[in-house]
């Protein structure tokens, strides 16, 4: 496992205390050396040193203990916390919206999520569109381009990383996959999903957890439905993981989970893009595909994407354990320029942030325990992300009725199996850094 130009560090308060007992200890070293040093001489007359005992009497020399085994110390427990959000579908009025008149800036639009963002211990978004290659301008739909900066504002917003196979990925050819993956790599983020190289495609994303001396390996790895109709880029079948789910075939996920598994992947979460747009219920498709990839054991959660509505949250049998898998269909949007006025479907301007916290024992399976929290964007106020709850009351340009109102359509849709979650989200390991597997 190399560590990748993405490389991450995040330090946890714990770390530090960590620290502060290694030099606790040190110092402890330090003292008792201090005090043999000052041990009196022996006694005149007595012929010099004695030899050391096992046990003595006074005047006899120095006693010396029995030596006692070093205490084994179990691996710990490990706990952490994940986040993972909607699309990130920057349309041209949102551009607009972050506008500086010499570049962009998405800070404002971000802002109010940041809390719960860069509190997570790994925070997961997901990228649907490219970055506009060099030399041409950021455009928004049908044929997206998105400005550099947008990468680099999500990872001061708290993101570690993103998925970023999308029916989108193509959009400016194989030089927007290059342009999006070096903006990913300049920022420090992760990424899985699409690739620069032939050996790129076959590196693993890996977000290495840290408690208590112990190492959780948490693998990312992200497929789409398809294209848009567009062709992978030629000669480079390997630059964007694409599935076919018209048949409903996982093979490619599978064999991904399986491959992170290999190389040390003690989680796995697979974001998937599919299937129908605009949709709550989730499709046949979406429940074959998900179904198959909770039996199969290799992954420990599901993420979904591309309806651009919330969709439901629920536990499939099967999972690593055997006692089901956390499949949320669809997330929503995070940030877009999409609701009723604009596309005739009001959830569009909704969406889900999953929230879970992974358990890893020493030995046996993980468990995992998700809840959602419900965020909306104010379209004609600067396309600001808000958290909401049932109880907010005026956001931004949206009244405590409309806050309401998209709160109840996110309840509805995320269902009752998960419990809403609302707050703050705060770490529980010691720290988290990011590396790619590199075969």
């Amino acid at each position: 496992m190399n560590p990748s130009p993405a490389h991450a560090l995040r330090a946890r308060g714990a770390w530090w205390v960590v620290a502060a007992c290694v030099v606790a200890a040190l110092v402890g070293v330090g003292s008792a050396l201090a005090i043999a040093d000052a041990s009196p001489p022996p006694a005149v007359g007595t012929g010099g040193p004695t030899s050391p005992q096992a046990s003595g009497t006074p005047g006899t020399g120095p006693v010396v203990m029995p030596s006692q085994p070093a205490p084994i110390i179990p691996d710990p427990t490990v706990s952490f916390t994940l986040v993972a959000a909607g699309d990130v579908l920057p349309h041209q009025p949102v551009l607009a919206s972050a506008s500086t008149g010499k570049g962009y800036d998405f800070t404002k639009q971000f802002a109010p999520t940041s809390a719960i963002i860069a509190g997570a211990d790994i925070a997961l978004c997901h990228m649907e569109t490219p970055v506009a290659p060099k030399g041409t301008k950021p455009s928004g739909y049908p044929m997206f381009g998105a400005p550099a900066s947008l990468v680099r504002d999500l990872g001061a917003a708290g993101w570690d990383g993103c998925s970023t196979a999308s029916n989108h990925t193509v959009d400016r050819g194989y030089p927007g996959i290059e342009a999006t993956l070096d903006a990913f790599q300049k920022a420090g983020l992760g990424h899985a999903g699409s690739a620069r190289t032939k050996q790129e495609s076959t590196q693993v994303q890996f977000y290495n957890v840290v408690e208590g001396g112990r190492t959780v390996k948490v693998a990312h790895i992200s497929y789409t439905y398809g294209l848009n109709g567009l062709p992978v880029p030629q000669g480079k079948p390997w630059s964007v993981n694409v599935f076919d789910a018209s048949s409903a075939d996982v093979t490619p996920i599978l064999d991904a989970a399986s491959d992170a598994r290999d190389h040390g992947a003690d989680i796995v979460i697979a974001s998937v893009h599919c299937c129908v747009e605009y949709v709550t219920q989730p499709t046949s498709t979406q429940v074959s595909i998900a179904t198959q990839i909770a039996k199969s054991g290799l992954v420990d959660l599901y993420i979904g994407h591309h309806a651009h509505v919330p969709q439901p949250i629920a536990k499939l049998p099967g999972g690593p354990g055997g006692d089901g898998m956390w499949v949320a269909y669809g997330l929503g949007n995070f940030i877009s320029n999409q609701d009723a006025s604009t596309v005739g479907h009001q959830e569009t301007a909704n969406g889900l942030i999953l929230r879970a916290t992974f358990t890893v024992p020493p030995h046996g399976p993980p468990t995992v325990d998700v809840g959602w929290s419900a965020v909306t964007v104010d379209r004609t106020h600067g396309h600001v992300v808000y958290p909401i709850t049932k109880n907010t009351g005026k956001v931004g340009g949206l009244s405590a009725a409309q806050v309401k109102s998209r709160w109840q359509l996110v309840a509805d849709a995320a269902g009752t199996e998960a419990p809403e979650v609302t707050g703050d989200e705060e770490h529980l390991a010691d720290f988290m850094w990011s590396t790619t597997r590199t075969p």
